[in-house]
């Protein structure tokens, strides 16, 4: 991945690169990261490493956001008592989907993102579109921190992970138990790990692209 430091031609022929060796996903790639992927509640006790968290991390930064603005933060839950941290914070149904998981990951926001733009967009300076505007903030910070949580999913089906997403749960419990010194807002968590398949039933249905789509 070319940094801020690379050059514009650089750039441009790392991307053209990589088309070349790869204009499109297989089939069988695109059913693991999406199409017959499953969410799941289920979990054998194979263990997720610090080195398979690292690899998911750089997968998911590397997504693009609005300005390169990178809102999203990451806290991986796993030992016991953090675990039961966390669960104050769940509905009942969702206590034992957690528990039983390798690993949670909380997908945050830092609403002081902006504070980051020299670093992140040294092209100019941005933050002049964020100071003082707590509500634009927020909006920018949720809509991209939604984002890498979406990117941050299929980069864990890529890597051989399981995932199961939950919203069942008090985000302001989870932001008091755990971001209560820095600030971040809490989104949505996902539990990762290598599922037992066992569990699932039928995939549920989705709809058709006439139904929902238009081209205009």
């Amino acid at each position: 991945m070319s940094d801020a430091t690379s050059s514009p031609q650089a750039a441009q022929e790392e991307v053209m690169a990589v088309r070349a060796a790869k204009r499109h996903l297989d089939e069988a790639s695109i059913d693991v990261i999406l199409r017959k992927a499953r969410s799941h509640y289920a979990w054998t006790d194979k263990p997720v490493t610090d080195a398979v968290l690292r690899e998911l991390y750089d997968i998911t930064i590397a997504g693009p956001t609005s300005m390169n603005t990178c809102p999203a933060r990451f806290v991986f839950v796993r030992d016991a008592e953090n675990k039961e941290r966390l669960a104050k914070a769940l509905k009942a149904k969702n206590i034992d989907k957690m528990m039983a998981a390798p690993v949670t990951a909380i997908i945050a926001h830092d609403p002081e993102f902006w504070t980051q733009l020299p670093f992140l967009f040294p092209h100019e300076d941005r933050r002049p579109h964020f100071e003082g505007k707590p509500e634009h903030c927020e909006i920018t910070a949720l809509r991209n921190s939604t984002l890498q949580g979406a990117y941050f999913m299929i980069a864990a089906r890529a890597l051989g992970l399981d995932v199961g997403a939950m919203s069942g749960f008090s985000n302001e419990i989870v932001d008091k138990e755990f971001f209560s010194q820095n600030g971040w807002k809490s989104n949505f968590l996902c539990n990762i790990g290598y599922a037992d398949e066992k569990a699932l039933f039928q995939k549920l249905p989705r709809f058709a692209f006439d139904e929902v789509c238009s081209i205009s």
